[in-house]
C-alpha cells in the first residue's frame, strides 16, 4: 500500500525517481524498491520523500478523530 502512495505522490508532483533520489540522498534503485514494495521503508524516508513531493503526512487518531501533522507547513497536499 505505501509503495502505491509513494508512486502517486511522485507522479502528481511531476518528479522522477532520479530527482527525488538527488534531493533525499536515497538511492534511485531503493526508491524503486519502495514503490514496488520490495523493501520496507522507514518513517524517516517516507517523510523525506513526502517533503520533496510537497506533501504533509497526517496521523489521524481513529478513536477521537484528532489529526496530527508531521509538518507545520499547511500549504502542502495531505495524505
Amino acid at each position: 500500500m505505501i509503495g502505491k502512495i509513494l508512486k502517486t505522490m511522485r507522479h502528481e508532483s511531476g518528479l522522477t525517481q532520479k530527482q527525488i533520489s538527488e534531493k533525499t540522498y536515497i538511492g534511485r534503485s531503493t526508491l524503486s524498491d519502495y514503490e514496488r514494495e520490495k523493501t520496507d521503508i522507514s518513517f524517516e524516508n517516507i517523510e523525506k520523500i513526502a517533503n520533496v513531493c510537497n506533501y504533509n503526512i497526517i496521523f489521524v487518531n481513529k478513536k477521537d478523530k484528532n489529526k496530527f501533522l508531521s509538518s507545520d507547513n499547511i500549504d502542502r497536499k495531505e495524505i
